[in-house]
């Protein structure tokens, strides 16, 4: 079971990322449910503008893309900016576009079978609206969405401290994010069980 999250922090290494410390609570839990997790900060790479899987010379887009076809579970963690989500991340979702063009061996949407789940962190509300959103363009796609595979962070409207510059909150966030690790495994499980065989009848 492989799970590849997606960091759409708009602060590039090594720069600490409030988002990322968020989504290593759910891949703490992906790892203990037995997940072999990868995470890309995509700020550091040249993701250039696009909705093709490859836009030329330069382009780092292509090697996430393969990442993000061998997994069986795909995290999108993103801040929230102006209550929405960051531009990352919305770059990410265009350049994945290029998987509606796209079918596996079976003739299938190459994202059906896929799990996914949406981390957030920020300081003013918009969590609900970031979900909302995110989800509709992964389902569009073709991946699955689990119930309640989402956590989010934020102390309400405006200024104030950052996920790892207080406890405040922590409790509802990463309990929250344990369970969207558990309920994401748990159907990925579900979607892929050559994986997990059936054991032979003792009969």
């Amino acid at each position: 079971m492989k799970a590849l999250i997606l960091n759409c922090t708009l602060k590039p290494s090594p720069g600490t990322s409030n988002t990322e410390a968020l989504a290593d609570v759910v891949i703490a839990e992906l790892k203990k449910g037995g997940a072999e997790t990868e995470l890309v900060r995509l700020v550091d790479l040249n993701i250039k503008p696009g909705v093709t899987g490859d836009e030329g010379e330069g382009d780092d887009w292509p090697s996430v893309d393969e990442k993000l076809k061998a997994a069986d579970i795909v995290v999108l963690a993103t801040p929230t900016w102006l209550g929405q989500m960051s531009s990352v991340c919305m770059r990410a979702l265009e350049r994945m576009d290029a998987w509606f063009e796209e079918t596996d061996d079976s003739g299938r949407p190459v994202a059906f079978g896929k799990v996914a789940g949406i981390v957030i962190t920020g300081n003013e509300d918009g969590a609900h609206h970031i979900v909302a959103t995110i989800s509709q363009g992964l389902i569009d796609m073709g991946f699955t969405i689990p119930a309640q595979s989402w956590t989010y962070w934020h102390l309400g409207p405006g200024p104030g401290p950052d996920y790892t510059d207080t406890d405040q909150g922590h409790d509802y966030s990463d309990r929250v994010g344990r369970n969207a690790a558990r309920n994401m495994l748990a159907l990925a499980k579900v979607l892929k069980p050559e994986t997990y065989p059936v054991p032979e009848s003792a009969d």
